[in-house]
């Protein structure tokens, strides 16, 4: 147990998260940095869930070579955070919408207290079985139900609302990305917007387009304002033929693709497995947009590898054609994230969904910081990557460079 000097960190902490609880703000609960702790155990994330209409803490115990999920009743779920709280790990973090506030115990157990904005830090894949404040009596995490119309008519689920068992990927990557987009707007400028404008950019059948719309007006009571950009025509009459017949409102489908579109000012941008520069173009586009979230999933990687030096400290490893299209994979959405951070944002690259379900998998995400931060950081990085692997161009880069010549801004990067 904690000793007496820590008491007053630790006691106003758990009043911070008694007080959450009660007001239905915590959205989840990290401990980390370890001590004594069972073998192999690394960090605990506890979210409050619904389980057979009872409130309860899920407890995510992730170890080396294995996770557990416990799920408590909420008197015995903050009993057991106290237990390990200082006797198990040295830091806590509480996460509600749009703040984190770190309780750090130091070696001597002296406590200190901290709050600040909430990183944009996406859920961990290997917690979205069990992550969410949803009612569920299951493991599976639904943020989107089972039981919504526009499902139905996109061939998700039966008349019955019964899902197909061919559909159950796609299913899992609609409850993905919109946890991942919570969690982003729940931390952006965005938080606490009574209306949002979204963009969707290769939206194919709209499958995202719809499960944003209906997440922000069922969920949120959010007013949307939802496009799906398609290049397909047949794909855009679908779409709006779903619509039309569902009677949606601040939904609908376009015909256009991400280099000529204009849609003028825009909330939240949208584009999943966009083609090699198509990506950059749909980045770029976010950008000139004003969009405080950008979400990206890129696919395929061309400009880059090609430019890779042969004779090169890498010569070694290149030489391989797996290696270099993995390598051009890695630097080239590194560079992307650097020079979206040089324009303001806190920018995450991580696993969307598992492979076993898409080899599609790798996410940009990219939030809006709350306040100005110097480019010069982001860019520096971007030069030295330039430079030690010989690249000439990258199409973002380009994109940023050629705007600010027009505006007669500094240049991006040398």
């Amino acid at each position: 147990m904690t000793d007496a000097r820590t008491a007053p960190a630790v006691e106003r902490f758990f009043a911070l998260v008694d007080s959450s609880l009660a007001q239905g703000r915590l959205v989840r609960l990290v401990l980390a940095r370890p001590q004594g702790a069972e073998a192999g155990l690394q960090r605990v994330t506890v979210r409050p869930l619904e389980l057979r209409g009872q409130p309860v803490l899920s407890f995510l115990y992730r170890h080396d070579t294995r996770d557990v999920t416990k799920n408590l009743p909420l008197v015995e779920g903050v009993q057991r955070l106290r237990e390990l709280v200082g006797t198990s790990f040295r830091n806590a973090h509480l996460f509600t919408p749009g703040e984190e506030t770190q309780l750090k115990l130091n070696r001597k157990g002296t406590g200190t207290l901290t709050a600040g904005a909430a990183s944009t830090q996406p859920v961990p894949a290997e917690a979205a079985e069990s992550a969410g404040t949803q009612t569920h009596d299951r493991a599976k995490q639904r943020w989107i139900d089972l039981n919504r119309p526009f499902l139905v008519e996109l061939g998700v689920t039966t008349p019955q609302h019964q899902l197909v068992p061919a559909m159950a990927r796609k299913w899992k990557q609609i409850n993905k990305f919109v946890e991942v987009f919570a969690h982003a707007l729940a931390s952006s400028r965005l938080a606490d917007a009574k209306q949002l404008r979204v963009v969707d950019f290769g939206s194919g059948k709209g499958y995202l387009s719809f499960a944003v719309h209906d997440w922000l007006q069922q969920a949120q009571g959010v007013a949307p304002d939802v496009v799906g950009v398609e290049l397909r025509p047949d794909m855009v009459d679908l779409g709006n033929a779903a619509i039309a017949r569902l009677g949606l409102q601040g939904l609908r489908m376009e015909l256009g693709d991400v280099r000529h579109h204009e849609p003028g000012a825009l909330n939240v941008m949208i584009a999943l497995h966009a083609c090699d520069v198509a990506t950059d173009h749909a980045i770029y586009l976010g950008l000139r947009a004003g969009a405080d979230i950008i979400m990206c999933s890129p696919c395929c990687h061309k400009q880059i590898r090609p430019q890779l030096l042969s004779p090169h400290p890498m010569r070694s490893i290149l030489q391989h054609g797996v290696h270099r299209e993995q390598e051009a994979e890695m630097v080239t959405d590194s560079l992307r994230a650097l020079l979206l951070e040089s324009q303001g944002y806190e920018t995450q690259v991580f696993e969307f969904v598992s492979l076993e379900h898409t080899s599609k998998n790798k996410m940009i995400l990219a939030v809006k910081r709350r306040h100005a931060t110097s480019p010069e950081a982001a860019l520096e990085q971007v030069r030295e990557l330039k430079a030690f692997y010989g690249i000439r161009e990258q199409c973002l880069e380009t994109l940023l460079m050629l705007d600010r010549s027009a505006t007669g801004a500094e240049t991006v990067a040398a």
